[in-house]
């Protein structure tokens, strides 16, 4: 159970990082701060969205 919680966790912070980075991209604001913000953000939320997602599926149930 600890394992899927985790997942879980995961998995809801690549969606706010991948929904940050929407919003600095939709922001319509150019320069380099801005675009390592957006390659920053992106990146982390597919990866913890992807770790997460893996956990949640990989992860079987114990009967207790």
């Amino acid at each position: 159970m600890e394992k899927r919680l985790l997942g879980i966790i995961l998995t809801l912070l690549g969606v706010v990082g991948l929904i940050t980075a929407g919003i600095v991209f939709m922001n319509n604001t150019t320069g380099p701060k801005n675009i390592k913000a957006i390659i920053f953000a992106g990146i982390l939320g597919a990866v913890f969205f992807s770790a997460g997602i893996s956990l949640i599926r990989n992860t079987k149930d114990r009967e207790t």
